[in-house]
């Protein structure tokens, strides 16, 4: 478990200490990013461990901002990566098991045939982000903005939606078996060939049918 930022009255945790290419497993006093002294070397050593570790566990990089790099097949569990910014990461094969990724902002980014569950993304914004043919399955996207992204041939099964923003995006082809879009705005939003009878729309209707209709935009059921 992450401790807290020593900066005072700073509720942030405080980023994992990387020494030697490792995470240092006995939390150890420390500053969030915003507190951080020396932001650019505690990024690169992150940076670092990451690209030189297939399998990352326990990292603390709340905060951060990642550009323009592969990870492609990386492997995160248990991960914090909340309130970071992504932009311009082209991966495929990329999974995340019980992260948080809360508050983030995902721009221009391809990660295709992900593995991503039991993960959330919070009140995220996703602006021209493709998950294509993901596995993304007892998620939280609660209160999420997405904006000219796809999603087709996805997993969505037992993820949530509720109070999420979705704008010409795509869920084409995708299982919506017990996908909760409770109080979720949708314009422009494609769910051809997906199984919308199975997703839960109204909660006074047992949350089954009900909401898809042709007025929203694209949606077909």
């Amino acid at each position: 478990m992450s401790n807290k930022c020593q900066c005072p009255d700073c509720q942030n945790p405080a980023l994992s200490v990387i020494r030697n290419n490792e995470i240092i497993s006995s939390p150890e006093p420390g500053f969030c990013f915003k507190h951080t002294e020396d932001k650019s070397a505690h990024l690169e050593a992150m940076l670092k461990y990451i690209d030189s570790h297939e399998k990352i566990v326990g990292l603390c990089a709340s905060g951060i901002s990642i550009k323009g790099v592969d990870l492609s097949n990386k492997q995160f569990y248990g991960c914090n990566f909340q309130h970071s910014m992504f932009s311009n990461i082209h991966s495929s094969g990329l999974k995340f098991k019980i992260c948080m990724l809360d508050f983030s902002t995902f721009t221009d980014c391809d990660m295709l045939n992900s593995d991503i569950q039991f993960s959330s993304f919070s009140g995220s914004k996703f602006i021209h982000v493709v998950f294509t043919g993901s596995d993304l399955v007892h998620n939280n996207y609660n209160g999420i903005t997405a904006y000219q992204c796809s999603f087709d041939d996805s997993d969505f099964y037992n993820s949530r939606f509720i109070r999420a923003i979705l704008m010409n995006t795509s869920m084409k082809n995708c299982n919506l078996k017990k996908t909760i879009f409770y109080n979720s705005a949708r314009e422009h939003v494609s769910f051809k060939l997906s199984n919308t009878r199975e997703a839960l729309i109204d909660r006074n209707k047992s949350g089954l049918v009900g909401g898809f209709s042709e007025s929203e935009g694209e949606e077909e059921l």
